[in-house]
């Protein structure tokens, strides 16, 4: 595993950039993982689905699934696709520093 800083916190990732422990995610980190993934701004619905995606994880262990997201935070595929474009599970994943959902390439 590798490490890197990340909003001034050094964190453990793995070969893809996600999270290997999720308890050392941060708002903060969240952020600047966004503006990796071309998001330059995380507004109040992408908190939302970052939020569910955390509680789910929090609850269940994995990252959620696409359609896990979309039937349980509220936010239909169309929004989920404008929020977080070209792969929206594993972005979501790993802004929320999770580990990547089963299924995504």
């Amino acid at each position: 595993m590798a490490t890197r800083e990340i909003a001034g916190k050094t964190v453990q990732v793995n070969e893809e950039g996600f999270l290997t422990n999720p308890s050392d995610w941060t708002k903060e980190i969240a952020a600047e993982l966004a503006k990796e993934e071309g998001i330059e701004v995380l507004t109040e619905g992408h908190w939302k689905v970052i939020d569910f995606a955390r509680q789910y994880a929090g609850t269940g262990g994995a990252s959620p699934t696409l359609r896990t997201i979309t039937s349980g935070s509220g936010v239909n595929t169309k929004d989920l696709f404008s929020l977080f474009p070209k792969g929206p599970a594993k972005k979501v994943a790993k802004i929320a520093g999770l580990g990547k959902p089963e299924g995504c390439v």
